[in-house]
């Protein structure tokens, strides 16, 4: 994945911090509480989702075209970026122009999720492990999306590629939980302010 192994160097090495309202996440610390999870959509380049799950001190990062699915069937393609730090959860706003990710970020989903990886004998597997091994199960507790979920990598696009050529499913599984479909990212609203894309960047312009 974008960034394994080298903590929060990537995502720092990509933005100025002097122009974007990003957080520097310098010295966060993921305490003793529940992993969390994020999933913002974000207008840039291109528009998609980013599915976002706290491992360890870092947000494990991946974009999604056509954002997560609640039918079990459709299997969303997920492609590994940098890690993020965990403070960008809350993160909303507008990236300026000629950053990195430039556009408007809101926040569509977030809660806590629950991991689920077991071995072939039913022992659990550490989340960071499976992520290793390519193959994640979890329960999200999300305002939006609830129930279980697996995260799996196989290789796929041209090599050199976004994710150096790998990639990722993300699939809503049959262990129940119910879960919003996709949304219209154009018309979804923010979890945590109730805006639309469209509102956040018009307010920042006029702030």
């Amino acid at each position: 994945m974008g960034g394994e192994g080298d903590g929060l160097r990537d995502y720092h090495g990509r933005r100025d911090f002097g122009r974007t309202g990003e957080p520097a996440g310098r010295g966060a610390s993921a305490g003793s509480g529940e992993c969390r999870f994020v999933v913002q959509i974000h207008d840039a380049s291109t528009l998609h989702f980013d599915f976002r799950l706290q491992v360890g001190d870092v947000l494990k990062s991946w974009s999604v075209p056509k954002g997560p699915s609640g039918d079990p069937s459709d299997k969303r393609l997920a492609v590994p970026t940098e890690d993020h730090p965990l403070d960008y959860e809350d993160f909303e706003g507008v990236i300026p122009a000629g950053e990195y990710g430039g556009g408007t970020v809101i926040v569509w989903d977030r809660g806590t999720y629950e991991p689920l990886s077991h071995d072939r004998r039913g022992r659990p597997v550490d989340f960071a492990e499976s992520l290793e091994r390519g193959h994640a199960r979890f329960r999200l507790h999300g305002e939006k999306l609830r129930g279980e979920y697996a995260l799996t990598r196989f290789r796929g696009g041209r090599d050199g590629g976004p994710g150096g050529g790998k990639a990722w499913l993300l699939v809503k599984t049959a262990g129940g939980g119910r879960a919003h479909g996709t949304p219209d990212p154009r018309r979804a609203r923010s979890a945590r302010t109730g805006r639309t894309l469209a509102r956040v960047a018009a307010e920042e312009r006029t702030a």
